[in-house]
């Protein structure tokens, strides 16, 4: 007998959607088939068990920035919107550099989390010459090089930081691809003393990510070291990595497929402003034909919370960055209802691209021996997304009073329901761990 049977419910399976039942014991799926023998039974009828879908790219601000978010908020947000896993950002202060940054933040996960967790490790040129022995510490994901300014004071802006970084280790290496210098000078030319929020994305041009993607993947290629560039959000961008899908993996978020300018900062002024921008309709459209040409490899969040004092200060002084892992799943799901992709698709974009690409180790697949990680949801339920309903401590989300058709019902990790019907009721407390 199994410790616990989720029966009658629509699996995906690897090979494809079947109706079957689903055997847990200790934490493993022991079982698939017609069997109904368990502990406990869940009857998951009208409803679709996902394997444990993952948000690859969080910054839940602990240490230093506790006001905005912790790593229990932010992960109990994570569990709230159906994510049984999450990546951690480096830029937190101090920034995750050193070895001793990576076991405060595992440490404090182990005791406060709500899901299981990998976190980045930051590179510099500074720690470069280390990277090939730490990117294997325990509960590390990767390595993050930020080419661009964002949140933070983790900056690798040169030719030469980039190469002394790339040189060292085997990991993949996820990349915020906006170039620095560029931005300064359209700050002083373009930006100028402009206090208005749509002029985001001419400061953040164009010309400046798609330079410092090309930057990446030239001296990437050099090396034959993969790079994993991070929310994508130019059509200039997405043509020249189809053809450099070889050395660069791609990630799109949910916020640059659903808003676009100028409506998102006529509406929501600062609240949608955000590092990449988001931009118009050109590039909006080029990212869902890239999405459905198997170009996108991930979708994530960005889950980047500021508080609403914070974002509700004069441009651009304001911070760039807007919450968003407890809203990744639904609003995914809702473009899943509204036909602009498959729900095969979405589970390719958060549990079987992140495997691929990071290298998890016995999770994002249902297959027997691997974790009972799974995301239940409901496809035909219809919800509205409220600001009240975020347990992130930034307390608000750009999609508030938005309807969604489609919703997660059940977080399941490691066999222990964690979230059933919008209520906390578990915990899972760890590490995720990666074939190295």
């Amino acid at each position: 007998m199994y410790d616990l049977v989720l029966k009658n419910g629509t699996v995906f399976l690897p090979e494809g959607r079947s109706k079957v039942n689903l055997g847990i014991t200790d934490g493993k799926i022991l079982g698939i088939g017609s069997f109904v023998d368990g502990n406990e039974v869940i009857d998951c009828q009208n409803l679709f068990i996902f394997p444990g879908l993952i948000d690859t790219q969080c910054h839940f601000r602990e240490p230093g920035g506790e006001h905005k978010e912790t790593l229990e908020t932010g992960t109990k947000s994570a569990a709230l919107g159906g994510v049984t896993g999450i990546f951690e950002m480096p830029n937190t202060n101090p920034l995750t550099t050193t070895p001793e940054a990576v076991k405060f933040k595992i440490n404090k996960a182990v005791e406060t989390s709500y899901v299981d967790f990998a976190f980045y490790f930051g590179g510099t040129f500074e720690n470069s010459q280390m990277l090939s022995e730490w990117e294997n510490l325990d509960g590390i994901c990767g390595i993050k090089v930020f080419m661009g300014s964002s949140t933070g004071n983790l900056l690798s802006a040169t030719d030469e930081e980039i190469d002394a970084i790339v040189a060292n280790g085997k990991r993949i290496i996820a990349v915020h691809a906006e170039d620095e210098a560029m931005m300064n000078e359209n700050k002083v030319k373009l930006l100028q003393d402009s206090n208005d929020v749509s002029m985001h994305p001419v400061w953040r041009s164009i010309e400046s990510c798609l330079n410092a993607t090309k930057r990446m993947v030239r001296i990437a290629d050099k090396y034959q070291r993969n790079v994993h560039i991070l929310h994508i959000t130019t059509a200039e961008e997405l043509e020249f990595l189809k053809n450099n899908k070889h050395v660069a993996s791609v990630e799109a978020l949910d916020k640059h497929l659903t808003l676009s300018a100028p409506e998102c900062y006529e509406r929501l002024g600062t609240l949608a402003q955000q590092n990449p921008p988001i931009r118009d309709k050109r590039h909006q459209d080029a990212l869902w034909r890239a999405l459905n040409e198997g170009i996108i490899d991930i979708v994530a969040s960005d889950h980047a919370p500021h508080t609403i004092e914070e974002k509700n200060a004069t441009y651009p002084e304001t911070p760039g960055g807007t919450p968003g892992v407890q809203t990744l799943i639904p609003i995914m799901l809702n473009h899943v209802h509204e036909g602009r992709l498959s729900y095969e698709r979405l589970v390719e974009l958060m549990a079987y691209g992140p495997s691929r690409i990071h290298k998890i180790k016995n999770k994002c697949f249902i297959k027997k021996g691997f974790n009972a990680d799974f995301t239940v949801v409901d496809p035909k339920a219809e919800h509205i997304i409220t600001n009240s309903e975020q347990a992130s401590k930034s307390g608000w989300t750009p999609y508030d009073g938005k309807k969604v058709v489609g919703y997660p019902i059940m977080t399941i990790i490691g066999g222990k329901k964690i979230m059933q019907d919008g209520e906390i009721i578990g915990r899972s407390n760890n590490p995720i761990e990666f074939n190295l």
